[in-house]
């Protein structure tokens, strides 16, 4: 199957390295929706379904063809580089450029220009779990000879979201920042192709904004700006609530990712986790390495990271437990957040958007929202 960027996709069932198209995943952000949980992690290497959530992105990456990956980092940037390395094991050229002040999202695509070779470049926000179809991004670049193609998803609120209104040939005709009165339903998700000249005029060395200002200049231009828009999964993971649907959603099949294999269902339970029988364990839920799960404790769309402990008549749901975090007996932990390493007491009850700071020991029974004990 030929495509329109110099090279074979798949011959057989081989995926063919296509040199024309280039990758850039930016993960600078420091996750502060997700603390406490990135005080010690950048959030695209929080475990989600049990992979760090790049390794995710970066096999539907690789299984579009595409094998040159450049990582905008910033924050813990060093942690992306000691996990994946030159990413050989993902079947990826992978490299690296650090920024030392915050560029913007602009200024981080930017940042990485002296690492791309190829003429083609396509641009993802790292905290975004998606399931369109890359190569069908691409073919409407080409197809459309586009400046830049902006991948669109339809949602139910557009309210919360830069919407691009498109004309009937699919060019953007405007792009609006979060409104109370959207035109559309289209929103920006996350993934863009640029041509490489646009990335050059892009001003170097300062803080620039790709939604605010990018793209604005683009249309006033009168560039060739596309959206490609579907209805494929989309969802951003910076907030508990998404990362914990999210990764519920990865485990039950309802989200693809090339990186997970074997039968999907309501539980994933990971190699040396012990759960005790009677455990109820549904809604997609993720036991990670050397968690432990007691009996009678009920998960459901809980995420415990490795070696998180949940005691014996304990409920989780909707939350995400740290490493090496437990939940005594009989807690109760709903829609709550748990950091690394701390230790939530017998009958003890969070509800609501709780966090836990990492280390953090509450006694038994020494936070409630009920009355009776």
């Amino acid at each position: 199957m030929s495509d329109d960027f110099g090279g074979n996709d798949i011959v057989g069932n081989e995926i063919v390295r296509n040199d024309a198209v280039d990758a850039v995943v930016l993960v600078g952000g420091k996750g502060t929706r997700l603390r406490p949980l990135t005080l010690s992690a950048p959030k695209p290497m929080l475990p989600t379904a049990g992979l760090p959530f790049l390794t995710h992105l970066l096999a539907r990456i690789r299984a579009a063809g595409i094998t040159h990956v450049v990582l905008g980092t910033s924050f813990k940037a060093e942690v992306f580089e000691e996990h994946f390395g030159d990413g050989s094991e993902l079947g990826l050229e992978l490299e690296y450029v650090t920024e030392t002040e915050p560029l913007g999202t602009g200024g981080g695509i930017r940042n990485v220009l002296p690492k791309l070779r190829a003429d083609n470049v396509v641009v993802f926000n790292g905290d975004v779990l998606g399931g369109t179809d890359l190569r069908a991004v691409l073919d409407t670049h080409a197809a459309t000879d586009a400046d830049v193609t902006m991948h669109l998803v339809r949602v139910g609120d557009p309210r919360a979201f830069g919407c691009v209104p498109t004309d009937e040939n699919g060019r953007v005709t405007d792009f609006l920042e979060k409104t109370q009165d959207p035109p559309t339903d289209q929103i920006n998700a996350g993934c863009y192709v640029f041509r490489r000249e646009i990335i050059e005029k892009i001003p170097a060395g300062r803080p620039v904004s790709v939604e605010r200002e990018v793209f604005p200049g683009l249309l006033a231009d009168g560039r060739r700006v596309f959206g490609h828009v579907d209805a494929a999964y989309w969802r951003d993971m910076g907030t508990p609530e998404d990362f914990v649907r999210g990764s519920a959603d990865l485990v039950r099949g309802i989200a693809p990712s090339p990186a997970l294999t074997g039968p999907r269902g309501e539980a994933l339970v990971h190699p040396g986790a012990g759960v005790a029988p009677g455990a109820v364990l549904i809604g997609g839920t993720v036991v990670g390495r050397g968690a432990e799960v007691g009996a009678g404790a009920r998960l459901d769309g809980a995420i415990l990271f490795d070696g998180a402990v949940v005691e014996a008549g304990a409920t989780v749901e909707r939350s995400i437990v740290g490493f090496g975090a437990r939940i005594g007996p009989r807690a109760l932990v709903r829609d709550a957040v748990i950091g690394d390493g701390a230790d939530i007491g017998a009958r003890c009850e969070l509800l609501r958007g709780a966090r836990v700071w990492p280390g953090v020991a509450l006694p038994d029974g020494g936070v409630r929202f009920s009355t009776d004990v």
